[in-house]
């Protein structure tokens, strides 16, 4: 009686040992997609220096990566849900790896601006291919949990791009960097397409869902992006994400290093460690974010408190006297925290959304947090070169706090608006199908 259950139990074990070997290929990838956004915020000495820029044009050259991965999401989320994972992220990858390298060997500003633009080019389909590779091999109701702790892993890409980097630079010279992480993009991009699968029945595995696969569906993709663009429920957590997630995205990558360096005479070192913990305290959050959601089997409290958290850190440090110690630490931390909710937010509009457009859905609301660090990084620079008194020390322009206050109310500004969307996120009905506009046939 026992013989027919073999099969099975093969099958079931063939089936988590792939989950999670596609998993974490991955989100591999997207670990070094964090790495990549993080990694000018521990260097802006060196960069400025080897480019001669200014604040508003660093600002503008390690927004490059923003400005394309802003613009390729919803182009990323046609491909994840036509593609899949595996040829999407293979070939970002290699993409990186390309980007990375050129980073590396730039010898003028235009160099190091093109390399930086296929940088961003080759990990932004990273996120929503990973998120849609995990609506096919997760079950739904632990998607946000999962997408949590997807935010947890992926912000070890950060970690490393803060403390450790800047450690790292202090003795090698910060090209090596970028040489290093080529060859390891190179690698990882040849392992997705031999090992990952799209779906379980790409590997003859019977499907986990029991929706149609958007293989076969015959409406043009063009159709379900527009369908997905109409939507209403799609647009206030689009706003949300531009808001909250795109000025801290600006101030980790960027500015809040050079910060305390400029103004409270902290070295990079010792800088960068208010970073790594903000970037923790982001990732933990984000993890039992998503923990907490799904037991509340609601999304909006959540996503509505962590950006509360997150506007009250900034307003915190534009207008409290705080400094280096406990008060820095704490702020930094609130406004890293407060990105918590972002994760939520891709489980609420998953969920409002049919199967087969919820890889365009997320995209268009991650399209949210890069647009908003693409504006924020350049942006906050501006404002700082407005008050600049013309102080230079080793060939680099050195801000005064006054300048960087500037920038930080303007960070206020984009967390306050984010927020103010949030508030009009619908709750999605749980365990009801999803309803989107749709074009007609």
């Amino acid at each position: 009686m026992s013989a027919p259950a073999a099969p099975a139990v093969i099958s079931q074990s063939r089936y988590t040992r792939l989950r999670w070997g596609i998993f974490t290929l991955l989100v591999t990838a997207y670990v070094l997609a964090f790495f990549h956004r993080i990694a000018p915020g521990v260097m802006t000495g060196e960069l400025m220096l080897a480019f001669d820029t200014s604040a508003a044009a660093l600002g503008s050259l390690a927004a490059m990566y923003f400005y394309v991965y802003a613009a390729m999401q919803l182009p990323s989320g046609v491909l994840a849900d036509r593609l899949g994972a595996r040829i999407t992220v293979g070939a970002g990858s290699l993409v990186t790896a390309a980007g990375s390298l050129l980073f590396g060997l730039a010898t003028d500003f235009t160099l190091a601006a093109t390399g930086r633009l296929l940088t961003g080019l080759g990990v932004s389909v990273a996120f929503v291919g990973l998120l849609k590779s995990n609506t096919e091999w997760f079950p739904a109701e632990r998607f946000a949990f999962i997408s949590g702790a997807v935010m947890l892993i992926g912000s070890l890409g950060s970690l490393l791009a803060a403390g450790p980097l800047a450690m790292v630079v202090s003795v090698l010279p910060w090209r090596h960097v970028f040489f290093a992480a080529s060859v390891v993009s190179l690698g990882l991009g040849l392992l997705i397409f031999a090992f990952v699968r799209n779906r379980p029945q790409d590997a003859d595995l019977p499907p986990l869902h029991t929706h149609h696969s958007p293989t076969i569906d015959q409406q043009h993709w063009a159709r379900d992006l527009w369908a997905v663009l109409r939507n209403r429920d799609a647009w206030p957590g689009f706003w949300a994400l531009f808001g909250v997630g795109g000025c801290f995205m600006a101030f980790a990558g960027l500015w809040g290093v050079p910060l305390l360096r400029d103004v409270f005479g902290l070295t990079r070192n010792s800088a960068a460690l208010y970073i790594t913990a903000a970037l923790a305290i982001g990732a933990l959050g984000s993890f039992a974010a998503g923990w907490i959601s799904d037991r509340l089997g609601q999304r909006k409290p959540v996503i509505i408190c962590s950006m509360a958290l997150a506007t009250l850190g900034w307003l915190g440090l534009a207008a409290l006297p705080w400094g280096p110690g406990w008060s820095g630490y704490l702020l930094y931390m609130m406004v890293g925290g407060g990105t918590a909710g972002i994760i939520v937010n891709y489980a609420a509009i998953k969920e409002l959304v049919p199967p087969k457009v919820s890889g365009m859905a997320m995209a268009l609301a991650n399209t949210g947090v890069f647009a908003g660090a693409a504006l924020m990084q350049p942006a906050f620079g501006w404002v700082m070169d407005l008050g600049w008194d013309g102080s230079i020390v080793d060939g680099v322009r050195r801000y005064a706090w006054a300048d960087y206050r500037n920038g930080l109310w303007l960070s206020f500004g984009f967390a306050l608006m984010g927020l103010v969307s949030a508030a009009f996120i619908r709750e999605p009905r749980r365990h009801e199908p999803a309803i989107v506009d749709a074009m007609p046939d």
